[in-house]
């Protein structure tokens, strides 16, 4: 079974995931050529000294990574999860919980809490306050029996966890279709700032 508590103990540093984040947006809107289509984003003016990195698969699946100074928090969410508020109608029990109060207000953002549903879109939370060093989940949670992937972070938080090179290659060039170049995956992936040359090797049919 991959829940969020295996997912835990393989994500880095918070300031490391912040500029691994970064470097996916870069990337899926370099690669792509519709921003219709691109699934990570980044905004560094989400709030005040707040920033968040976003995904978005188009198919029901979302998570977003929120940068404050009282911490970071990270909420993913599956559409087909058994622990989904849409089957329960209420926020799988022990799931969020233990967030802390410096950092629990983000959970009920109206950007991610539906009409349909007066609790939050989530089925998968971490976080991590200043100040520490470890990533925290709910201790309480009794995830569904016999499902290999309960709450959706093995499949949503996959580029967060093996964020190896060749992962992320594999992952744009299986999603838009087409070879996509390590080098190019490489450099901006170590936080170098995109050139025309690894521009045009991302995306060769690209605008000039």
């Amino acid at each position: 079974m991959s829940t969020a508590r295996e997912t835990a103990a393989l994500l880095p540093a918070p300031e490391e995931l912040r500029v691994h984040l970064k470097a996916l947006a870069t990337l899926d809107a370099t690669i792509g050529d519709d921003p219709l289509f691109v699934c990570y984003t980044f905004d560094t003016a989400w709030d005040p000294g707040e920033e968040v990195a976003l995904m978005n698969n188009g198919s029901g699946d979302d998570f977003s990574v929120h940068f404050t100074p009282a911490g970071v928090l990270i909420r993913g969410f599956d559409h087909e999860s058994a622990m989904s508020p849409y089957v329960n109608e209420e926020v799988w029990p022990g799931l969020i919980d233990e967030v802390p109060a410096s950092l629990s207000p983000i959970l009920h953002n109206p950007a991610f809490c539906d009409e349909d549903i007066d609790v939050p879109r989530v089925t998968a939370c971490l976080w991590q306050e200043t100040g520490d060093t470890l990533w925290h989940t709910g201790t309480s949670i009794d995830f569904p029996p016999d499902n290999a992937d309960p709450d959706g972070s093995g499949f949503l938080f996959d580029l967060l966890t093996d964020r190896s090179p060749e992962t992320v290659q594999a992952y744009f060039a299986d999603y838009y279709e087409r070879p996509v170049p390590l080098e190019a995956i490489r450099h901006v992936l170590a936080g170098l700032p995109l050139t025309p040359a690894v521009t045009r090797a991302l995306n060769p049919g690209g605008t000039p």
